[in-house]
């Protein structure tokens, strides 16, 4: 049963989880240390139907962490605006979750519904006042202090490139340069880069353990140095063919 729970989870399954816990999975019991919603949370897939999961999750009594982040998560704008409204701090909060990809150490909410793909939590949070500039925390080695717009530049299949045109329109900056950040931190595919720019940092989607599409990222570059005001070469050699045409090792 927890395999067919992870399983769902991975492909953000809704069926799949109602069934799951249909059959009697407990919401709240830890599953090799971790809760079924953390499990949710944590998983590599980015999809439109993560909030739905969530829902499923809650509506069988799951208890979900951090506190306040639900409006974000579950990608609610009405949500979000009541949150606002009942308590103006809760915009300045900030989280620290575990993430397969970009880091979020001291991360606001923004740099949460960015990492999710979450395009209306994205556009009222800007639109309430938060800062598309602001710097996430730093780790133990001092790596971190990346803006919103680093989660996007190479997202899963693509998803967040909605949520950088909504950065970029209000403002936020591609010129931003961190002393590095770990991508998957305690994942198989951990790996950790220096001296990031968003740019620098989309370009890394290349790499491959981070499973990205070279057209995604080349239009992704593309839209950068577009924002940055500098000229945008032709690059007509993406896909590249010298890579797709070498055979596998």
């Amino acid at each position: 049963m927890v395999d067919d729970y992870l399983r769902a989870c991975e492909l953000h399954d809704v069926e799949g989880l109602r069934a799951v816990l249909g059959r009697g999975l407990d919401p709240n019991a830890p599953i090799q240390g971790k809760t079924p919603a953390r499990w949710l949370i944590e998983m590599y897939t980015r999809s439109d139907a993560f909030p739905a999961c969530l829902r499923v999750l809650l509506d069988a009594g799951a208890h979900v962490e951090p506190e306040g982040a639900l409006p974000v998560l579950l990608n609610d704008a009405s949500a979000i605006e009541a949150a606002v409204r009942h308590d103006r701090s809760w915009l300045e909060r900030r989280v620290t979750l575990p993430c397969t990809f970009t880091p979020l150490d001291g991360a606001t909410w923004l740099h949460l519904a960015a990492e999710l793909g979450h395009t209306a939590a994205v556009r009222v949070l800007l639109d309430l006042g938060a800062d598309p500039n602001a710097a996430a925390g730093l780790d133990a080695d001092g790596l971190g202090g990346h803006t919103p717009v680093f989660h996007t530049v190479n997202s899963n299949r693509h998803r967040a490139a909605p949520v950088l045109a909504l950065l970029l329109d209000a403002g936020a900056r591609v010129d931003v340069r961190v002393a590095g950040l770990t991508w998957g931190r305690g994942f198989e595919w951990e790996s950790t880069f220096f001296d990031l720019t968003p740019i620098a940092y989309a370009q890394l989607g290349l790499l491959p353990q981070m499973h990205r599409d070279p057209r995604d990222i080349d239009a992704t570059v593309r839209a950068l140095l577009a924002a940055a005001g500098r000229p945008v070469p032709a690059m007509p050699n993406v896909p590249n063919r010298y890579v797709a045409g070498r055979p596998s090792v």
